[in-house]
């Protein structure tokens, strides 16, 4: 036991470039050799908040290199105790003789590969002259996503909002040494028909991105919306875009924002145009015209996980 590593947070945070972690993930989804079985997904009672919490056991082995499995529970009430939604932890084996390698902090792995791998589906989706960013959410997500989506796009502008306007505010202050400028804004619809970008990560159950606002040539990336009964973007975004998602595995089955529309007949199953492994293997092609809309809906895999832990695993032991 004493020689397994224990990766912080505040290593990851302070040893994450986003352009090498967007590579390492998307030659994970590119290969085959990933095993990756559907997530174990468990909702449980917590009456004290009055609202469900969930545990989330999510495993992947690269047979002979290496293994690891993501052990997290979401508390959306958990803003009450003014503490993160998400918590959990990664341990990282060694696929040969299944001994521990590493410990890894599950929320900084968590929020980093989430922004990773949307800004990879950004760079087969979204417009290569994009410049402009809407962030709607001010959780711990939203300023990775912003610099996940700047570090493959050219972006020169970014408005961010929030239920509470002194987080956007708090956020744009926290990024105000970045190469783009940042606005606080209190109304999303003043702003979303102007972006080349949406970056939704939220928790809401209720539609924020109105398809009646967007404007041809949009990216329209949903995060958040992680169990059926929440959506982040109404029917008409969906009617209106070329639908892509993380994976078949679990996009469409875990997230309202696929799972609805599919209930409801405005999308068909078959009308999705591909996922992040046949994106990533060159098997489907991404945007195919400047006035497309694209949507891409993220609901999290493993074998980003893995692709992640692998990552700062090498950088740990690389120092």
């Amino acid at each position: 036991m004493d020689n397994i590593k224990q990766i912080s947070s505040e290593f990851i945070e302070e040893n994450t470039h986003f352009k090498e972690l967007i590579s390492e993930i998307k030659n994970h989804f590119s290969s085959d050799e990933v095993i990756v079985p559907m997530r174990h997904h468990h909702d449980f009672p917590n009456p004290k908040v009055q609202a469900d919490s969930t545990l989330l056991l999510m495993p992947a082995w690269n047979p002979s290199k290496n293994a690891g499995v993501k052990i997290v529970t979401v508390s959306p009430e958990n803003r009450q105790f003014d503490m993160p939604s998400i918590q959990g932890t990664y341990i990282y084996f060694d696929a040969i003789k299944g001994s521990i390698k590493a410990i890894l902090e599950a929320k900084s792995l968590t929020v980093k590969r989430t922004a990773a791998a949307s800004a990879l589906a950004s760079s087969f989706l979204s417009k290569s002259d994009a410049n402009s960013l809407l962030m709607i959410g001010t959780g711990a997500l939203s300023i990775n996503l912003i610099k996940a989506h700047a570090s493959v796009r050219p972006i020169k502008n970014v408005f961010i909002w929030g239920r509470n306007f002194d987080k956007a505010k708090e956020i744009k202050n926290q990024l105000q040494h970045e190469d783009f400028s940042t606005t606080a804004i209190k109304s999303i619809e003043d702003k979303i028909s102007q972006v080349d970008i949406v970056s939704c990560a939220t928790l809401s159950k209720t539609p924020l991105v109105l398809g009646n606002y967007l404007k041809e040539g949009q990216h329209i990336d949903l995060v958040g919306a992680y169990k059926k009964d929440m959506r982040e973007a109404d029917d008409e975004t969906i009617s209106k875009a070329s639908v892509f998602i993380d994976t078949f595995q679990g996009g469409l089955n875990e997230s309202g924002d696929i799972v609805i529309p599919l209930k409801n007949g405005t999308l068909k199953e078959e009308e999705i145009k591909a996922d992040l492994f046949q994106l990533c293997a060159n098997q489907k092609t991404g945007r195919q015209s400047a006035k497309e809309i694209t949507v891409f809906k993220s609901v999290g895999h493993a074998l980003e996980d893995l692709a992640a832990a692998n990552y700062y695993y090498n950088k740990f032991t690389d120092e």
